[in-house]
């Protein structure tokens, strides 16, 4: 019989404390639903309201990239270092560790390889398969002022309203093709497109003149994308930049898994993202830790 509580009253309603609801420490992302704000709060730490992503999908596009040969003996073991991944789901599939407890922000979009014109992308993962693989977001390519421009947009629409469907969130990344041009006044078109048709956070490249435009007139978190490869102490500055004029994260590929120690490289921009340190300080910290493994092979005497 279950135990009757009408002996003693010692309930407490706290009468005189009005119920405080905690808002959504993500921009733009108060009003989505708890399913989806759970989601983010996966992709985001929410102690700092910001996510260093490891990019590793571009072989989607450009097949076996340099860094990602192996992704089982190049990624594998700096994936504990990042919030979250972005990959195919052939790629995680067949080599992330289901055990891992990463989140996975999954490249939803595709078609034409690095031999055609890009931007001639449609919806290449069905959402069901998204919901077996438990991604926490869909990644979806548009391409403002590319040839196929409408059709990534509708993409990207489609995707929106399935996301909204089933409380995933949905990354809308802004390409820079070879024929685009790369400035504030393009990236604030393009991110505020992606926004208004429906993306829940936007990934773009850095500028040096008006990013802090580009996010501040983005309604959305922005995550920026690390782009071509550059020197450890550049990318880090980057990151740094980035993150002081607006961007909630970076997500990151090259200038991670194709510097010579990853595992090194991945830690200090996490520093730098979520702790705010100086690029310098975070090179100093990637030298340490990239002479690490020497270091112990030397007392090792090996």
């Amino acid at each position: 019989m279950p135990d009757i509580e009408s002996q003693t009253e010692s309930k407490e309603f706290y009468v005189n404390i009005p119920q405080k609801n905690q808002p959504f420490f993500l921009k733009g992302s108060s009003a989505l639903d708890w399913g989806m704000q759970d989601r983010f709060a996966r992709i985001f730490q929410p102690q700092s309201g910001r996510t260093v992503m490891l990019a590793i999908d571009h072989g989607y596009f450009q097949g076996p990239t340099t860094g990602l040969e192996r992704v089982d003996l190049n990624i594998v073991p700096i994936v504990p270092y990042a919030d979250a991944l972005m990959l195919t789901r052939g790629i995680l599939r067949s080599m992330i560790p289901s055990a891992s407890g990463k989140p996975i922000v999954l490249r939803a979009s595709g078609g034409p390889s690095i031999l055609k014109d890009l931007s001639n992308e449609q919806l290449a993962v069905d959402l069901e398969d998204a919901i077996r693989l438990n991604v926490s977001a869909l990644a979806v390519q548009v391409f403002i002022g590319g040839e196929f421009e409408t059709q990534t947009v509708h993409n990207l629409t489609r995707l929106a309203d399935l996301g909204n469907r089933y409380g995933i969130p949905v990354l809308g990344v802004t390409a820079v093709g070879r024929d685009l041009t790369r400035d504030a006044k393009y990236l604030r078109l393009a991110c505020r497109i992606c926004a208004e048709l429906g993306a829940h956070f936007v990934k773009t490249y850095y500028v040096a003149e008006g990013f802090e435009t580009v996010t501040a007139s983005c309604p959305v978190p922005v995550v920026m994308a690390g782009g071509k490869k550059l020197p450890e102490l550049e990318a880090l500055s980057l990151a740094y930049r980035a993150v002081q004029e607006g961007a909630s994260g970076v997500d990151m590929g090259r200038n991670i898994f194709q510097s010579e120690a990853p595992a090194a490289m991945i830690q200090a921009v996490r520093r730098v993202v979520h702790e705010g340190m100086k690029p310098k300080h975070a090179f100093e910290l990637y030298q340490t830790l990239r002479n690490e493994p020497k270091a112990a092979l030397a007392r090792s005497g090996a």
